[in-house]
């Protein structure tokens, strides 16, 4: 019988815990919402509308190639010094993006805060996953999908207000106090044993991921733009970003200690839900980079309107997140799953056969159906991944599906900025010709509607098995407290 010290909630031995994980988290989920309504802003006072999709590929990018590296020193130090670390970090980028002077400079400063954030949200889940039972992980998710709730009105809505006094430096020295409580938190509350052995961390491996990602990143995004389609470096970038690709799989299946374990990949259930996550990154942020600027560009919509809207999405997520404990309980994974990606497929055609006639609310209602979806798929394919394994793969199986879902943003982000400035390419000052908006937006979110459809496949690819056997562990831990 679980006794209410030892449950889920503040006043329970481990509630102070939680705090801290929720103001950790808070970090992150402030900035998946803040910037994007700022963008405009931005691009006023230091130019570079062109480049500003690296605002978001730079962080994901980081972000994403970062998390194996950190997954795999959490199951060999423990968890406490990696997040911490991540903390650390994420304050210095904020600081630094705070008193950025150029385009350049803001996205190279992002590329700081993503290394942390790499730390930061990985590690939040997986403290969880360690200090609550199976059962106990469905209550949880509500404690955190929380945090997202408000982030999602609070982040748009201080980004909206800083863009609008011409103080959009603002949002990103707004994490500086947070960083310290968070850190302070975790230092004070949370303590871990950890049996240290030796281990060898494969940097080489870390190193062929970043750098064929960031070509293939680079070659998404700056063609049309700084250089032709067909053109030599064009064709050469995209060359050498896929040669290193695979030249760090061979190098996984000879490394003592992958940074991505071939096993992952082997096993159906763990290859399944990183390709769900990959899909619900590429989703996301399609709609989060998009959304605003859309708005602002077409109807003139305030910014801080425009994050209110945007807002919309990202309160539909922890809403169902928060609630999928109880669905996934009864039904399984993998039905919950499919139940949810179904609702962000209407939600995605909706949103992309509307475009041509922007309307507020019209948006604000797909963007919350959309997010609705995203949290019936996100929450229960992690938690039915984090089930599967011990302790000692928990870190790495959680990475790799947070890796997935950085990946899916940043290529995500990158595809759908080409997309958008083919578009603009075509039209003299398309970027600010509100019938071109239109049209970019449009083939955005058409594209997103595609991504959202092929991750039906990876829903339905799930295995059952491996879903019912999770299930019936939690609903006997359930029973027994």
């Amino acid at each position: 019988m679980t006794t209410a010290a030892e449950g889920v909630g503040f006043r329970s031995k481990r509630g102070p815990i939680l705090i801290a994980l929720m103001l950790s988290t808070g970090l992150v989920a402030i900035d998946a919402t803040i910037v994007a309504t700022a963008v405009p802003s931005i691009v006023d006072e230091i130019g570079g509308f062109s480049s500003f999709p690296w605002l978001f590929s730079a962080y994901l990018l980081a972000q994403a190639v970062s998390v194996p590296v950190y997954a795999k020193l959490c199951d060999m130090t423990g968890r406490k010094p990696i997040i911490l670390t991540g903390i650390g970090l994420f304050l210095l980028g904020s600081i630094l993006c705070g008193f950025a002077w150029s385009m350049s400079a803001l996205i190279a400063f992002r590329v700081v805060q993503g290394l942390g954030a790499g730390a930061v949200q990985p590690m939040a889940i997986t403290i969880a996953g360690d200090i609550y039972s199976l059962a106990e992980r469905a209550k949880v998710q509500g404690y955190l999908a929380s945090v997202w709730a408000v982030s999602s009105v609070v982040g748009p809505t201080l980004g909206g207000v800083f863009a609008s006094l011409g103080l959009w430096r603002g949002i990103f020295l707004l994490n500086v106090p947070l960083c310290l409580l968070a850190g302070w938190m975790l230092a004070r509350t949370f303590h871990e044993n950890i049996e240290r052995t030796g281990h060898r961390v494969d940097y080489l491996g870390a190193a062929l991921l970043t750098g064929s990602l960031s070509l293939i990143i680079l070659g998404a995004l700056e063609g049309g733009q700084a250089w032709a389609w067909n053109s030599p470096i064009s064709i050469a970038v995209f060359v050498l970003g896929t040669a290193m690709l695979a030249v760090f799989l061979m190098v996984e299946r000879r490394a003592a200690e992958p940074v991505l374990p071939p096993w992952i990949v082997s096993r159906r259930l763990l290859a399944t839900t990183a390709l769900i996550s990959f899909g619900v990154g590429a989703v996301m942020l399609g709609l989060t980079s998009y959304v605003p600027t859309f708005l602002e560009g077409t109807l003139s919509t305030s910014p801080v309107l425009a994050g209110l809207t945007l807002a919309a999405l990202t309160l539909g997520w922890p809403i169902s997140a928060s609630q999928s404990g109880r669905l996934y309980l009864r039904i399984g994974f993998r039905a919950t799953a499919m139940i949810g990606i179904a609702v962000t497929v209407i939600g995605a055609a909706i949103l992309a056969v509307t475009a041509s006639t922007p309307n507020i609310m019209l948006v604000a209602a797909s963007c919350f159906m959309v997010g609705l979806g995203l949290g019936l798929v996100a929450t229960p394919t992690l938690i039915a991944a984090q089930s599967s394994v011990q302790w000692n793969e928990r870190g790495v199986v959680t990475g790799t599906n947070l890796f997935a879902r950085s990946i899916g943003s940043a290529l995500g982000v990158a595809v759908f900025g080409a997309v958008a400035n083919a578009v603009y390419a075509g039209t003299p000052n398309g970027d600010t010709n509100p019938h071109t908006i239109v049209s970019a937006s449009a083939a955005v979110f058409l594209a997103v509607l595609i991504s959202a459809s092929l991750t039906v496949l990876a829903v339905i690819g799930m295995p059952a098995p491996a879903r019912e056997d999770a299930v019936q562990e939690v609903r006997t831990q359930t029973t027994s407290s």
